[in-house]
């Protein structure tokens, strides 16, 4: 089992890492594309069929779904139209807000989204159908490459997919990310922060807002301007609560983005706002400083115009940072180190990776209530 320790102190200079080619084939992702160009052919990846297996593990389809690559659903596909952002993010018919949210929050910070999501693809010059995409796994960059056969029933998409039905890069690293943990049906359920780990490379932290420090707000500036990704959502207290809407219109159980933190003077006193996004692309906040709430009628058009407040239904709102503190209970901060990018701004980190395992009878120790056998297990000392 592989553990990894990092030392945080300066670096100056990180240097990226290169992703590991992992298809069964040994080639990598451009041996690939080439041998298709070559031949004529569009890429159909063995490892991730357009078959069932690939959808579920425990169920059957429920509907006849139909694998078909964009150009097969569009006329005109792009990968990635007008830049990849928040908007580009609608939850299908798969319970993985969570990784959606992470993804959201991944669009806000381009040089990471960059190295997830490759600039070298796409539908025009080069085209073969085959796309790859890069996680972090076990201590290291994974190359994951995949044809662009989509999950389709009457022509739409059925899981992720943008708002914009021309543009495929987020169900298309969806898809990717579904072979990565084997099928789309393990998709169901899972932590935003583990996801957030997986396309950065980062180390995580999560706060109770209760139980938050005081400076919690300057916290969370200082994060988003270095780039961390930020997730929220609110504890369910069992089963029957999941997805439960609150009178405010927030959603239990589910997992939502950060997406921004300012301020704005009403009547000589500032406030401190929170902006918030719902994957599903719909469903907002009903309170304070909501799209059509009352408290907009007190800031200036510019103002408003500079915050991008509107009353679309899209799924992101802003909120009173009290009420947030209030109402969510969990927020969750994933911060990036040098191997995600390169980066010249002075919040670095120095990555220092042991790679081992635990071993029956030599380094695998017991916990603390077992001194003789815990006193043999490796470990590591952190310094901050």
């Amino acid at each position: 089992m592989p553990y990894l320790h990092r030392s945080l102190r300066p670096q100056p200079h990180p240097v990226p890492r290169d992703a590991r080619a992992i298809h069964s084939s040994g080639q990598s992702f451009e041996q690939l594309r080439q041998g298709c160009l070559q031949s004529g052919t569009l890429f159909e990846d063995p490892d991730f069929p357009a078959t069932s297996a690939s959808l579920f593990y425990s169920e059957r389809p429920q509907v006849p779904f139909v694998w078909k690559r964009p150009g097969e659903i569009v006329e005109n596909p792009e990968f990635i139209l007008g830049g990849a952002t928040r908007t580009d993010i609608c939850q299908g018919e798969l319970g993985d807000c969570w990784l959606l949210a992470a993804i959201a929050s991944l669009t806000l910070n381009q040089k990471a989204l960059a190295r997830v999501v490759p600039q070298d693809q796409g539908f025009r010059s080069g085209y073969a159908g085959i796309f790859h995409f890069q996680f972090w796994q076990h201590s290291e960059w994974l190359d994951v490459v995949i044809d662009d056969r989509l999950p389709t029933f009457r022509d739409r998409l059925v899981f992720l997919h943008s708002a914009d039905h021309n543009e495929f890069w987020s169900a298309l690293l969806e898809k990717a990310y579904a072979k990565l943990n084997g099928s789309y049906e393990a998709l169901k359920g899972g932590s935003t922060i583990e996801a957030m780990e997986d396309f950065t490379g980062g180390v995580a932290e999560t706060f109770q807002t209760r139980e938050a420090p005081e400076d919690l707000y300057e916290i969370l500036e200082k994060a988003l301007r270095r780039g961390s990704l930020l997730g929220c959502s609110i504890d369910v207290l069992n089963a029957s609560e999941s997805e439960a809407r609150t009178p405010f219109g927030l959603i239990k159980g589910h997992a939502y983005t950060v997406t921004g933190l300012d301020q704005v003077t009403v009547q000589g006193q500032r406030i401190q706002l929170i902006r918030v996004r719902n994957p599903w692309g719909q469903v907002e906040w009903t309170g304070r400083w909501s799209d059509s709430s009352p408290e907009w009628r007190s800031v200036n058009l510019e103002e408003q115009k500079r915050l991008g407040h509107t009353a679309l239904d899209d799924g992101e709102f802003w909120m009173a940072f009290e009420d947030f503190k209030t109402h969510f209970d969990k927020l969750e901060v994933c911060n990036l180190t040098p191997d995600a990018l390169e980066d010249s701004s002075l919040h670095r980190w120095e990555v220092t990776i042991h790679q081992g395992s635990w071993v029956r009878g030599s380094t695998a120790g017991g916990c603390r209530n077992f001194l003789v056998s815990f006193e043999v297990a490796q470990q590591f000392i952190r310094t901050v």
